[in-house]
């Protein structure tokens, strides 16, 4: 394992709710990352953020650990959940609720 898979494992088993996007909750940075903070704060849920504009090698790092193309990408309980579309619909059918109570992470 490489060390920067390596630090982003770490970061989805420290952290119950993580989403890796592009820019900040309050400034994010593209469309998607956007939606999948609106979505976060709707549900209420308290998640850590990593800017992957900050970091290339998190940046081509994350695409590589969850074997998916885009960011942002969602982790509950250290599982890649998908991104902002995926979140959308689970959201859409009450999964994503059902996925956060589950998890416990809700508040």
């Amino acid at each position: 394992m490489t060390a920067i898979a390596e630090r982003i494992g770490a970061l989805v088993k420290e952290h119950d709710v993580v989403l890796f996007m592009k820019g900040t909750p309050l400034f994010p940075q593209c469309g998607f990352s956007s939606r999948a903070i609106a979505i976060l704060e709707h549900l209420d849920v308290p998640f850590h953020s990593v800017d992957v504009l900050q970091d290339q090698d998190v940046r081509q790092g994350i695409k590589d650990f969850s074997d998916w193309p885009t960011v942002p990408q969602l982790y509950v309980k250290g599982e890649f959940v998908g991104g902002s579309d995926i979140m959308m619909e689970m959201f859409e059918a009450g999964e994503l609720q059902a996925l956060m109570a589950d998890a416990g992470v809700g508040r």
